[in-house]
């Protein structure tokens, strides 16, 4: 057995999970949030012991330290020590155009990544911060990189390739990466084998604080929301998804915005927490059904925007098999789900109401029966498909 410890290092948080593989057992699991401010907090689980504790974490560097002391405290640890480890794989939001596959970081490999903080800037910083603590703390396990842009590398250049000039492409290789891929792959994988049409026609919709849609095709991806960099497609916690770009020069041109200032406005000011002043959607329900205007409103829009992405990927696929609802807004706000496939009936969508509010950690279909697309709640585990995509680089 193989324990690989997985890190999805965030700009203040960090989840983690130590997964005994091929067995694909969770050890431990967890996750270190608000890193940096007053009230951080730590959650730890393990068969021996649970914890959730407010301490005080200046940054990721103490957190991961925490995190090894627990995995290997002599009362209630899991392992012994650091050299227990063999893996540490680490979550990459943006590869570029360097990497499509799984790899060993050293460093090339994090020279490559710290290249791109352009490209993802509220990703690949603390996903690179995350490797070099790890580097110093599992000194004896091999650092492995699983980027989100890999899945997306089967995109064909109809779709990838923006209608600029050509260069842009060919010498500064300019195109739709794509995000999320992890997940991406991870809950089509489970989708295709749970309605077993192995030809299918999926489109699988993440929604979390990121949120993210893509066409999937025979199990690949063939198009996808996010673009350039992930801030693009349907609108998020604090990103403003599609945006005319006449806005941008017109906010730099006529407003005296810089570049700087116009991408803090669209990366961490916009989206739901621009609409409404709350970036949780747990929030903006609550508002909304006090009734709240802006909130509802913000609802409306967001599921307009995602119903849009699915006509689309739907005429691009000519067809459609299931439709996949994952990661933490999309397993579990019925009212979102409700408000997308409501007056889908052209497309053959009809939810089921008692299906779509049962709470459940399993997959489940949450359509009628006479529904001709399936409508699914995929769990995502992007944890997992980064512990089987190491164990299968290291083997």
């Amino acid at each position: 057995m193989t324990n690989i410890l997985v890190i999805n290092s965030g700009s203040s948080s960090i989840k983690f999970q130590l997964i005994k593989m091929p067995s694909e057992t969770v050890v431990a699991s967890g996750l270190v949030e608000r890193i940096g401010l007053p009230n951080a907090c730590l959650h730890y689980k393990s068969a021996k012991f649970n914890l959730s504790e407010e301490m005080n974490i200046a940054n990721h560097s103490e957190g991961l330290k925490e995190v090894a002391k627990l995995l290997m405290d002599a009362e209630n640890g899991v392992i012994k020590d650091v050299g227990d480890i063999k893996a540490v794989g680490h979550r990459v939001v943006h590869g570029g155009s360097t990497f499509f596959e799984t790899v060993e970081i050293d460093a090339t490999v994090k020279a490559k990544i710290k290249e791109l903080f352009s490209l993802a800037p509220l990703h690949n910083p603390p996903n690179y911060t995350g490797i070099e603590v790890a580097e110093e703390i599992f000194t004896k396990a091999k650092q492995v990189a699983v980027f989100d842009t890999a899945f997306h590398a089967t995109i064909p250049t109809k779709a990838h390739k923006y209608a600029i000039p050509n260069e842009f492409l060919e010498k500064h290789n300019i195109q739709v990466y794509g995000f999320h891929g992890t997940s991406h792959k991870y809950v089509s994988e489970k989708a295709i084998e749970f309605i077993k049409k192995y030809d299918s026609k999926l489109i699988t919709v993440h929604l979390g604080n990121g949120c993210s849609i893509t066409a999937v095709k025979d199990g690949k991806s063939v198009d996808h929301s996010l673009g350039f960099g992930p801030v693009n497609g349907l609108i998020m916690g604090t990103r403003s998804g599609d945006i005319d770009q006449s806005v941008i020069f017109y906010m730099m041109d006529t407003l005296g915005y810089t570049s700087k200032e116009v991408s803090e406005i669209l990366h961490k000011k916009s989206g739901m927490l621009g609409l409404t002043g709350f970036s949780d959607l747990r929030d903006i329900e609550a508002e909304a059904a006090k009734g709240n205007r802006e909130c509802k409103l913000a609802l409306e829009m967001n599921a307009y925007r995602i119903k849009k992405y699915i006509g689309a990927y739907a005429t691009a696929m000519n067809g459609l098999d299931a439709l996949v609802f994952t990661a933490g807004i999309g397993e579990n706000s019925s009212t979102l789900r409700e408000m997308v496939c409501k007056d889908m009936e052209y497309l053959g969508i009809y939810l089921e109401d008692y299906k779509n509010k049962v709470k459940s950690k399993e997959i489940r279909v949450i359509s009628k029966e006479k529904s001709k697309v399936t409508v699914l709640v995929v769990p995502t585990n992007e944890e997992l498909e980064i512990a089987r995509q190491v164990f299968g680089m290291i083997l």
